[in-house]
């Protein structure tokens, strides 16, 4: 049976609104309820399970992403971010695709590079030949350390060797590919890399040094395309200005930069909420930025025969649904169950096409109203708290933020003090 989730005024809810409405749509339990309601669903023992020197846990807002349409699937996103305006930006985004069909997203394998790094080589391209000769036997010794991974049908499936030469002499560089299914795969890849020191020294006769994982994860990349209305989002000519902006973006790495960072707005806010490492997806994404020589765009936008906004995103993607966070932590958990996913490759969809979406949020605001408008509005509620507004006042004190379009914190204390000021006056004179 389809579900359906109604995201029609979503944001309008109250908080206990929204999660009523996601907790029955994603049947969510009781303990899994509690853990997004809770400010506190990490406990400080849980905690301490997970890093070292623990004192305390952070809280930050986890926003739900609607209106997204992936292969003809129905998601709701779990954002976990500070930053107002990404969540909003990526939905709207997400709504105006549908149109057209909403995105189409895939992945490759889930296969991840561990490198061995081998120096002190008297004949170092003897010794990649001698290694690569052996390869067979390298690859059986590196799944004898996981066979549960190899039961799933992971595992080791390659070995690459390079000569690489650096200001210490030349280095042998091997690289050990390993199909990590439906973990990250840090642990396994390091594991079997550690393992094949030995047997290493032994076929090159150098040292080996270095035996990690890389976050340059070229092999598991994740791939998204959408195309979106000329008309939903204002007209031929904004759909101009986004292109151009693109190519600045691709053209100039101090643009590129701020550009691709709102990709990661998105993506990022999404691995954070579902206990992955962002930060091997954000230096995997910025590397591969750079991969040609010089910082690039990420994403493309061009026009199609139709005058519509075509938007592709490709970058690689380093996600699991197994291990670490992903059991650990009960908020995490909840957030899993409210995206539905089945695999880490389906998870690495859905973020490629929230990527995909805030960047086109971004680059739309900057080629009509600037980027400011909208998020300076969001920001305002921060700026009435930051202000020492009570809850019940922080509306009142945003709209009339806006309305006198200076969205500062000044400004935000000023209309809280005389607020303020009213009301212990009418207390006053109720009193007397």
């Amino acid at each position: 049976m389809t579900r359906h989730f109604c995201a029609t005024h979503f944001y309008k809810l109250s908080p206990e609104e929204r999660l009523e409405r996601i907790a029955n749509y994603a049947n969510l339990n009781e303990e899994e309820i509690q853990s997004l309601k809770s400010s506190g669903g990490l406990s400080l023992d849980q905690a301490d399970r997970m890093i070292e020197n623990v004192i305390g846990t952070l809280e930050i807002p986890i926003g739900l992403g609607v209106h997204f349409l992936i292969n003809d699937r129905e998601y709701n996103v779990p954002m976990a971010i500070e930053e107002p305006s990404v969540v909003a930006a990526a939905s709207k985004m997400a709504k105006i695709a549908r149109k057209k069909g909403g995105f189409i997203a895939c992945t490759t394998e889930p296969i991840m590079i561990g490198q061995i790094q081998i120096a002190s080589c008297q004949d170092p391209y003897g010794a990649k030949m001698r290694i690569l000769s052996q390869k067979d036997r390298i690859l059986q010794m590196a799944n004898e350390e996981d066979p549960i991974l190899v039961k799933f049908g992971g595992g080791a499936v390659d070995l690459e060797v390079k000569v690489l030469d650096t200001a210490s002499g030349p280095m042998v560089v091997c690289h050990l590919l390993v199909n990590c299914k439906d973990a990250m795969g840090a642990n396994a890849v390091n594991t079997m890399a550690e393992s094949l020191k030995g047997e290493l020294e032994k076929i090159s006769q150098g040292k080996v040094c270095l035996r990690i994982i890389s976050n340059l994860a070229i092999h598991r990349m994740a791939r998204a395309y959408a195309v979106f209305d000329k008309e939903e989002l204002g007209g031929a000519e904004i759909v101009d200005r986004i292109v151009a902006a693109y190519h600045f973006a691709d053209a100039d790495p101090f643009r590129g930069t701020t550009h691709n960072k709102g990709i990661m707005n998105g993506i990022s806010a999404v691995a954070l909420a579902c206990g992955q490492d962002t930060r091997a997806i954000e230096a995997g994404a910025h590397s591969y930025a750079a991969i040609k020589g010089s910082y690039r765009s990420l994403t493309t936008w061009e026009k199609n025969s139709d005058g519509d906004l075509v938007g592709t995103l490709e970058l690689p993607m380093a996600v699991g649904i197994v291990g670490g966070a992903t059991k650990t932590h009960p908020v995490v958990k909840a957030n899993l169950q409210i995206l539905g996913i089945q695999s880490a490759n389906e998870l690495g969809e859905v973020m490629v096409c929230v990527g995909l979406a805030q960047n086109l949020g971004a680059l739309r605001a900057l080629a009509d109203e600037g980027i400011q408008k909208g998020h300076m509005s969001l920001h305002a509620r921060n700026l009435a708290i930051m202000a020492g507004c009570p809850s019940n006042l922080v509306d009142i004190v945003v709209e009339r933020l806006k309305k006198v379009g200076s969205i500062r914190l000044d400004k935000a204390q000023a209309i809280v003090k005389e607020l303020l000021s009213a009301e212990n006056a009418l207390e006053d004179k109720v009193i007397f």
